[in-house]
């Protein structure tokens, strides 16, 4: 529980009500109590806070006339929110200490501040940092090293030789450092391309559930400071994402692909292999990336829902379209031959 004055001063708002109100948790406008705070953030939501009876509201300026209760003012929100969403995590603290039934290398280096919770494996020469937590049941793999102020949820498998920088979240059922999907081809059999290289996250990353990043077949796959990664995605060998750039789920990025800095993708975007995609990228829900990207900008690809029945005669009319451009072609040429 928390003092509104105390919210306040943590987003340098201006206090608008009742400084001693007590704040438990965060709710919408639309269930807040007493209690708890909201935000407004977007315009179509105005009936709701009229309605409100949230114990405050984070506003701008120009909507305090609007809030039945008190309010902060300040000038981002929604920015407002994520940043006081820290003080009502549900998380528990760090509990330091290793539990009695997590199994650790003799050769492992566990910082005293660190918790270790019951059946995780540890392997040798293991490296984990200050306050760091690592969840139930998960498994690091020989020669990881994770820095300070890291948070391993349950069920979570490195594999060897991964890297986790500081303040890095990794949610439960993550898989990082399996092999990559190397094979060559021999007399119509397979030859498996075993994967030596590792995988580095850099600091201030969070990877959603489900999610796998292969390891490197030479070199380290990469995923660098800031980069926020949502549930189910697939981050195949060798792949590099570049600082900030966020990924919604169900997304898949093929080999040897590099995604630059501060791009976003949406849900279900796939990324063929052996690109570049420059900095600032925006793609669109459901695209195919098939080629580099060099300029910065949005991007998208395939067709928006329609009716069936016009999808069916569009898809006719996409067939045709190869031999409607040739017509156009030979016409172009004979109207220009007239014309000498």
């Amino acid at each position: 529980m928390f003092r509104l004055d105390e919210l306040s001063t943590q987003v340098d708002g201006l206090l608008v009500g009742d400084p001693a109100v007590v704040i438990k948790s965060l709710a919408t406008l639309e269930v807040a109590q007493a209690n708890q705070l909201s935000f407004f953030a977007n315009p179509k939501y105005l009936k709701q806070l009229k309605s409100s009876s949230a114990g405050a509201v984070l506003v701008k300026a120009d909507m305090v006339d609007q809030v039945k209760g008190a309010a902060i003012v300040v000038a981002d929100p929604y920015l407002a929110y994520a940043r006081l969403s820290q003080f009502f995590d549900w998380r528990a603290p760090v509990n330091k200490g290793v539990h009695a039934t997590a199994v650790v290398s003799s050769s492992a280096n566990i910082d005293p501040t660190a918790e270790v919770s019951a059946h995780v494996f540890i392997h040798d020469h293991v490296v984990i940092g200050a306050r760091t937590y690592i969840g139930p049941n998960s498994v690091i793999g020989r020669d990881c090293v994770i820095g300070a102020d890291t948070r391993i949820e349950s069920g979570v498998n490195l594999y060897p030789d991964v890297h986790l920088g500081s303040r890095v979240i990794i949610h439960s059922g993550t898989v990082i450092g399996s092999d990559g999907f190397g094979f060559a081809k021999h007399n119509r059999k397979w030859v498996k391309i075993y994967q030596s290289g590792g995988v580095r996250i850099g600091d201030d990353v969070e990877v959603g559930a489900s999610v796998t990043i292969d390891r490197g077949a030479l070199s380290p796959t990469r995923i660098e400071n800031g980069v926020k990664l949502d549930n189910q995605i697939q981050v195949a060998h060798n792949v590099v994402i570049g600082e900030d750039t966020a990924i919604a789920g169900c997304t898949g990025i093929s080999g040897s692909t590099k995604i630059g800095k501060r791009c976003t993708l949406a849900g279900m975007v796939g990324v063929a292999g052996h690109l570049d995609i420059a900095d600032d990228s925006h793609i669109t829900a459901m695209s195919l990336v098939s080629k580099s990207i060099t300029k910065p900008g949005a991007y998208s690809s395939g067709t928006a829902l329609e009716p069936h029945q016009q999808w069916k005669r569009n898809v006719v009319r996409f067939r045709q379209l190869d031999d409607l451009a040739k017509r156009v072609t030979l016409l172009e040429k004979a109207q220009a031959d007239k014309s000498e």
